[in-house]
């Protein structure tokens, strides 16, 4: 099994090189921001509470994300060759909690993959993004709390997976193939991780 999560301010690629991911080394893609905008679409409970919390560009309270989690993990993951969580953690007693849920599975969070990208280069990306996708939180002031929330509450959390020997350190700015090929060699140097073919 592979499990690793992709790590990177909002903006930074984590959706493009987790679908290269889930592709090369056949993963379970489990992205906490799809599973909140379908709940939200779905108009559940937890979509209506959900949708407080994002239209403030606020981050969903950690016992709200866990038990989703426990849900998608349960449903969803079984059988695969591993898991690749983006989004999640985001805070570092949502790492514990991670670890937990994955002890409980009698696996292990593997590595951390960070993509690194110069926050100025994140604000044109998402503004190109909202003009190309209609999403209404790619906006100028969402993207700055956003950003603002992702430096405040989840940095720490790459001195934590740094302290446990699993963060990866990858440059995620420039041609979206080179940045994978980075990925892999790291992953596959520190991991042992084989790809599908």
């Amino acid at each position: 099994m592979l499990n690793l999560v992709l790590f990177g301010a909002p903006g930074s690629g984590k959706g493009t090189q987790s679908a290269k991911l889930i592709e090369e080394y056949g993963l379970h893609h489990i992205s906490t921001g799809e599973v909140l905008r379908d709940h939200i679409k779905r108009g559940t409970d937890l979509g209506k509470v959900a949708q407080e919390y994002i239209s403030q560009g606020q981050l969903i309270p950690d016992d709200l994300m866990i038990s989703i989690l426990d849900d998608v993990l349960e449903k969803e993951a079984k059988g695969k060759a591993g898991v690749i969580f983006d989004g999640f953690p985001r805070t570092i007693p949502q790492a514990e909690a991670l670890k937990d849920l994955l002890k409980k599975r009698g696996t292990d969070l593997h590595a951390v993959v960070g993509l690194e990208v110069p926050e100025d280069e994140l604000v044109e990306r998402m503004l190109n993004r909202g003009k190309e996708t209609g999403r209404a939180d790619d906006n100028l002031e969402t993207i700055k709390k956003r950003l603002d929330v992702y430096h405040n509450q989840t940095s720490p959390l790459r001195d934590y997976y740094h302290k446990e020997g699993k963060y990866i350190k990858i440059n995620g700015s420039g041609i979206v193939d080179e940045i994978f090929t980075a990925i892999a060699k790291e992953l596959e140097s520190k991991t042992g991780a084989k790809r599908k073919s």
